[in-house]
């Protein structure tokens, strides 16, 4: 065959057709599927009920591109935060973030980002390639057994909120979740996902076409187009009104209410009359409001706003109706909490 093939690129069909042309029997693609997708196996030797011709077989025209962990680190108030490294020498990171009533892995969509948020560790990288649909996949089978090591719990809830725009890699994203709630892959509930969005239009509305099942989380930190504009460059592409009928039109095809994460930056849209703004496009469709705390980070110029301001904030959008919750920062200590995710060696350049 030539180079070896990524065996966790195939669909279970394009198996059946690798292994007929390698003059094995179709029905094995099933076994090798599951010890894939259901067991998480990335050594062809451990899949114990193929015989050893097989296996050996497999070790000659395929590859597992499996992740694994380079380092982690462990905060004050029990989140992981572990740096992976794929297969091409690449860095990512994921987090472990432990509750009292969850255990979530915040996962990467991609090595960097384009986006340049400018409140964001990870926009002050380079976006060096999108991850493949099996390392994200990876990251959550990484997760959770540290979740199941430390903890005892295994996870509750995955949120595509690490580094990177997972809108901008969707047909991978839409690929590992799919692997990921599949009977035939991690059985997760597909309502225990969440993918949080800075805001591309036309993806989503091809969430709606797709009629996804899981949570939909937009990256919001302004109701005003200037200011937004200032924080966040796409939006000078992708304007609230745009992201606005977009929404409408996802909420149409898929009946899912969305979550807007807020960030509140000290003097920059932290008064009552930023509140009222985030109220009025609240009018679109059913939703809630996540407001989160400021992370810094050593490259930006922006602060946490006020504690006393931020409770006034969420008390005018409850007084509204809006349903607003207030996210405390979880794992500041070791640069785990929102935000700040970018590999060491980039963070060290920066400052």
């Amino acid at each position: 065959m030539g180079k070896k093939v990524d065996i966790r690129s195939l669909s279970l069909e394009q198996l059946k057709e690798s292994l007929l042309a390698l003059g094995e029997q179709s029905f094995r693609a099933k076994q090798i599927f599951e010890w894939l997708w259901m067991k998480s196996c990335v050594d062809f030797d451990n899949m114990t009920n193929l015989s050893k011709k097989l296996r050996d077989s497999l070790k000659e025209n395929f590859i597992i591109n499996a992740v694994r962990i380079d380092k982690s680190q462990y905060s004050a108030d029990k989140t992981i935060k572990s740096t992976f490294k794929l297969f091409d020498n690449n860095i990512i990171e994921g987090v472990l973030i432990p509750t009292p009533d969850r255990m979530t892995a915040c996962v990467s969509s991609q090595v960097g980002c384009s986006l340049t948020c400018k409140f964001c560790a990870t926009g002050y990288m380079d976006r060096k390639r999108n991850l493949n649909a099996d390392e994200i996949y990876d990251q959550v089978v990484l997760i959770n057994k540290q979740a199941e090591e430390n903890y005892s719990i295994p996870l509750s809830n995955i949120v595509y909120m690490g580094m990177g725009e997972p809108l901008l890699n969707y047909a991978n994203v839409l690929k590992s979740i799919e692997r990921i709630t599949a009977p035939d892959g991690l059985n997760m509930a597909a309502k225990r996902i969440t993918v949080s969005t800075a805001g591309i239009a036309k993806m989503i509305k091809k969430l709606g076409d797709d009629q996804v099942k899981f949570n939909l989380a937009l990256s919001l930190h302004a109701a005003n187009d200037a200011k937004r504009n200032e924080i966040m460059p796409i939006n000078e592409q992708n304007s609230l009104k745009a992201l606005a009928e977009a929404l409408k039109y996802y909420f149409a095809k898929t009946k899912n209410p969305v979550t807007y994460e807020y960030i509140v930056f000290n003097n920059f849209n932290d008064e009552l009359e930023d509140a009222a703004e985030l109220a009025s496009f609240c009018k679109h469709l059913p939703c809630k409001v996540n407001i989160i705390e400021y992370n810094p980070i050593a490259f930006a110029d922006f602060e946490n706003a006020e504690g006393d301001k931020i409770d006034r904030f969420a008390a005018f959008l409850r007084k509204r109706g809006i349903t607003t919750n207030v996210r405390r920062s979880r794992g500041k200590d070791i640069d785990a909490a929102c935000g700040q995710l970018a590999v060491k060696e980039k963070q060290e350049q920066l400052m």
